[in-house]
């Protein structure tokens, strides 16, 4: 399907860039918590982070594009860096006013000093000098950078000093020394006690003061921070020849080692230094960035104070009733059943694998593993399943981005347990969060499945949001079979014959297909004059063919509600080819993970669940599996989650036609609409109740705790 030449589309760096400023937003946000205020600052330097790691090296590929003769620079990549650069100066200048305006203040009243760029008060010195002699200067290594001395390597995201020193008892005045500052090996942060006050410091501050132990009998002229980023893809040949396993850990052995991507440095370097330090460091293609005195904030996920006054007030895990069956085997056997993570409590999950290991009467387990915990209780169930003699077949995709070593470790001790170990293609990323477990009972086959919107992972299904369907459905179980024994052959479903499934939707199969109808479906219902909705949350939006057919549907008088978190490619609300499509974006206490996919099929509603973006990774380049939600009970439940997100009107904001976050009115909600809040809800806070709402507006609404409330009432009537 070729997409129609007059659409547009957002750019997705920009538009991912206006997202985590979002998450900067929250941290500004009066509601938020003290402390979960800084874990926002935390969160948004992580993904800043990340964003050099991985983007900042697929647009710098834009500047050089290799022609058949030449190489030309693009004016299109020049120009995207540039827009990018600007935008994050202004991102970070909002970062610094924040903490330094708003968060720093507000931690003083709270008798907690946090120093920050300011010399170490006089009250605390002497414990400051001796954890420097105790604790730190064990770690430092001073490296002396002679134009003859180019064996320094520094790692990837290491934190480092630049030391210009004069050392009287040479001969050649000026020297730059670089040391390390060590928060790989100590926590980043001291703290200590002193005249009633609780004081926080950067170890880099105590390494600054301390620097003439460093360097005995030295003028120390300058003493400045930095850090290097560098590319973090493992670029792996598409080729099926060879030991995957093999290839990634040479591949991640080198990883730390690629190419630069971003000097990050404190202001006021010395020209003829920093010159040097580029030429001797091989950073000449790296962009270079003035940035504050302190780098890789996203420490602060570090940050020592523990105040629950400070922070969320807890919502403790439901749990379903269900839960208490002498089985839950037996019980998805008989009845799906839908977790709502983190909202509900994660033991299900953990039993059906559990479970499964024990039972005499289960043959056969089958898993797809993307990102697992370290120390994961469900590998920990499958290795006991296959030494209590059952066929268990995992398939670790060893591809999945700074997961690969945890894979690749889990991945060997299963096979030293003699679980079957199936490693991913190259060309192809397994990102489906699926697993089956086969029973054998009185000669019949008996089946109970697991598909998921997020990864089998017990410590971020505390955080995330994510729905996870149990199920023992016969005909939907057997395409997840199918499914599981075509990916043991490991083969490029692109290339081979294909299974046709009639429930799954799978990416490679017919996930686009099936969208495409499903889409096309509601188009036909608004030409016949009948009610057309569709209704899609996910993580990112990317795919120009299916935003294109979006936007066909929005000609037709389809209404489309998104509920995108990250990267938007489509362009909401403009007139001729999407003023039917509304976007919002929602940030708070939970990450939104969750992808779900209703259409209104003119009142007989259809809902999936799955693990696929709409982006073109997910779409070409990944095993994706959407599934279908029929009882119906369990189908309410999705719709009323996803109509109390869609009246959020407190951690929502609404995406423009520039792509920027826009607060969110209240929403009308007519009687008896599509939008009418579930009933059994009563999602009014103490902070919603302060805020005065329109006669005929809903009141203000956070859905994260609507759903919270939500689910408490279903699962105790």
């Amino acid at each position: 399907m070729q997409r129609m030449p007059q659409y547009s589309f957002f750019n997705r760096d920009m538009s991912w860039l206006t997202f985590n400023y979002r998450v900067l937003e929250e941290a500004a946000r009066e509601r938020t918590p003290l402390l979960e205020k800084i874990s926002f600052l935390s969160i948004f330097c992580s993904n800043l982070d990340e964003f050099y790691r991985v983007r900042i090296p697929a647009v710098a590929a834009l500047q050089k594009i290799r022609s058949t003769k030449d190489a030309y620079v693009s004016a299109e990549g020049v120009k995207l860096l540039t827009q990018i650069s600007s935008r994050i100066d202004n991102q970070l200048e909002h970062f610094g006013q924040l903490l330094k305006g708003q968060i720093l203040p507000a931690l003083t009243a709270n008798g907690i000093r946090f120093i920050y760029s300011e010399p170490i008060p006089p009250a605390i010195q002497a414990a400051t000098t001796n954890y420097f002699f105790t604790q730190v200067l064990g770690f430092l290594q001073p490296v002396h950078l002679y134009r003859e001395n180019d064996n320094f390597f520094p790692e990837n995201d290491k934190l480092y000093f630049l030391v210009v020193i004069n050392d009287d008892t040479r001969s050649n005045a000026e020297q730059i020394v670089l040391l390390n500052i060590p928060s790989d090996s100590l926590p980043r942060f001291y703290e200590t006690t002193a005249a009633d006050a609780r004081y926080i410091l950067f170890i880099d501050d105590i390494i600054r003061e301390n620097m003439s132990f460093v360097f005995p009998g030295a003028t120390i002229s300058g003493i400045y921070s930095f850090k290097i980023s560098r590319d973090a893809e493992l670029d792996l040949e598409d080729e099926f020849e060879g030991d995957i396993a093999e290839k990634i850990e040479k591949k991640l052995a080198k990883r730390d080692a690629g190419l630069a991507t971003r000097f990050l440095h404190e202001p006021g370097i010395p020209l003829r230094s920093l010159e040097m330090l580029v030429r001797q460091l091989r950073l000449d293609r790296a962009s270079l960035v003035s940035g504050g005195r302190y780098h890789n904030m996203r420490d602060l996920s570090g940050f020592p104070v523990k105040d629950k006054t400070l922070s969320y007030i807890p919502w403790p895990a439901l749990r379903q009733k269900e839960n208490r069956h002498h089985s839950i085997l037996k019980a998805v056997m008989e009845k799906d059943m839908l977790l709502h993570v983190p909202y509900e409590i994660y033991d299900p999950v953990l039993r059906f694998f559990n479970e499964a290991a024990i039972d005499p009467a289960v043959q056969e387990i089958y898993l797809t593993m993307y990102r697992v915990a370290k120390d994961s209780r469900i590998v920990h169930a499958l290795i006991s399943a296959s030494r209590n003699g059952k066929k268990v077949t995992v398939f670790v995709e060893l591809k999945a981005r700074f997961d690969e070593a945890n894979n690749l470790r889990w991945a060997h001790k299963m096979k030293e347990a003699g679980v079957k170990i199936i490693y991913s293609i190259p060309t192809l990323k397994v990102h489906a969060k699926i697993g089956l477990v086969k029973k054998v009972v009185d000669g019949r086959v008996h089946y109970a499945g697991l598909l998921a919107t997020g990864n089998l992972n017990e410590n971020t299904a505390r955080f995330y949001t994510d729905h996870i369907l149990l199920t023992g459905q016969h005909d939907l179980m057997r395409e997840l079979e199918l499914l599981f024994i075509f990916l043991s052959k490991r083969k490029d479903p692109r290339k081979t014959e294909k299974i046709a499934f009639q429930h799954l939707l799978v990416a490679q199969f017919n996930l686009l297909e099936r969208f495409t109808a499903l889409i096309d479906r509601e188009i036909a219902n608004a030409h016949e004059g009948k009610t057309a909705l569709i209704t899609i949350k996910m993580n990112n939006l990317e795919e120009e063919v299916l935003i294109s057919k979006l936007y066909e549907a929005s000609q037709a008088g389809v209404r489309i509600r998104l509920l995108v978190r990250g990267i938007c490619c489509c362009i909401p609300g403009i007139k001729g080819m999407s003023e039917n499509i509304s976007i919002k974006r929602i940030v708070d206490r939970y990450l939104e993970h969750g992808r779900v996919f209703i259409f209104h099929n003119d009142g007989h509603e259809e809902i999936f669940l799955g693990s696929s973006d709409w982006m073109n990774r997910n779409i070409y380049r990944r095993i994706e599996v959407c599934f279908p939600v029929y009882e119906q009970a369990l189908k309410d439940e999705i719709s009323a989650i996803i109509r109390l997100q869609l009246a959020d009107t407190l951690a929502a904001v609404e995406m423009s036609e520039g792509s920027e976050n826009v607060a969110v009115d209240p929403v009308l909600i007519p009687e008896g609409g599509y939008f009418t809040l579930p009933p059994s809800t009563e999602p009014v806070s103490p902070e919603a109740a302060s805020h005065t709402a329109a006669p005929d507006a809903a009141p203000p609404l956070r859905s994260q705790e609507a759903i919270y409330q939500y689910l408490a009432k279903i699962r105790t009537s």
